[in-house]
Parts: structure tokens; sequence; C-alpha cells
């Protein structure tokens, strides 16, 4: 499909939006004769997978995922989370490690979350990083209380 698309042999073609985004940032300043359009034609869940039989990382993954959603609601950021330390929320205690024994439970120390964020941000900054200089707007990917359908789980 790209060869056909790039020689001229078709005008356009259909797949998810990320994969469009992603051909055309691939092809750099070609990329800018070809416009990614806004319709979503039908909604495909992409994320993280890991191999079948190994619940350990699948946990480590998904857990990973709800605390850099937590962070980003929380407005911990890899800048600030360090002031976030001694915080009378018990949330932010359990996901600074302070109390509570899910890093633990995962196998990890209890600065893990800590550690996810100050190594590559929150949520949205991942995103910002590395998902929208390929022309994707947020959309869904947003927290919930953003419009969203992304939710952070309690860290517990």
């Amino acid at each position: 499909m790209r060869d056909a698309i790039v020689s001229g042999r078709c005008d356009a073609y259909t797949n998810d939006t990320a994969q469009l985004a992603s051909f055309k940032a691939s092809i750099g300043s070609a990329g800018n004769d070809y416009q990614v359009l806004p319709e979503i034609i039908s909604k495909e869940p992409l994320g993280a997978f890991i191999r079948k039989g190994d619940q350990r990382f699948f946990d480590i993954v998904r857990w990973t995922h709800a605390a850099m959603l937590n962070a980003e609601e929380f407005g911990m950021t890899a800048a600030n989370i360090d002031k976030f330390r001694n915080n009378s929320n018990p949330a932010i205690q359990r996901f600074m490690g302070e109390t509570g024994d899910l890093g633990a439970a995962l196998g990890l120390d209890a600065q893990w979350a800590v550690n996810v964020v100050k190594g590559v941000g929150n949520y949205a900054e991942i995103y910002e990083r590395s998902i929208a200089p390929l022309g994707l707007p947020r959309g869904l990917n947003r927290l919930l209380k953003d419009g969203g359908i992304q939710y952070a789980a309690p860290m517990r």
C-alpha cells in the first residue's frame, strides 16, 4: 500500500490513524504531500501487549500505565514530582510509595511509580513528546475528566 501511494498508483488508503501518521512521518518532507483525514471509520483499541503467560510483567505494564495516568491527573510531571513528597492526600502518598504496598505486590520497590514519572514523564508528557509530533490530536486518549476515555485507576 505504501509503495502504491508513493508511486501514484492509488490516491488514498485506509489504516488506523497511528499507522497513517507514522507512515507520513517516515517519508520525511514527502509526507507534506499527504493528509490524514479526521474522519474515523472504526475504533480499534491499540495498546501495549506482552507474551502470554508472563503475568508478573503484565501486571507491571498495566500498573505503569495506571501510574502515568494518575500522575497526569495529580499534576505530577518529571520536573515537579519530588514536590509531592509528604503530601497529605492518601492517594498521592500511595503513589509516592510512602504508604501502601503496591510496589511490593508487583515485585518492585516502593518508589517504582515515582521512578517511572522521573524517567519518562506522565501520560500527557509522553503523548506530547512521542505522538503529537506525528500530527495526531489526543482525542479519546485524554483523561476522562477532560472528555477522553483514559481512566486513572486507584493505586492500591
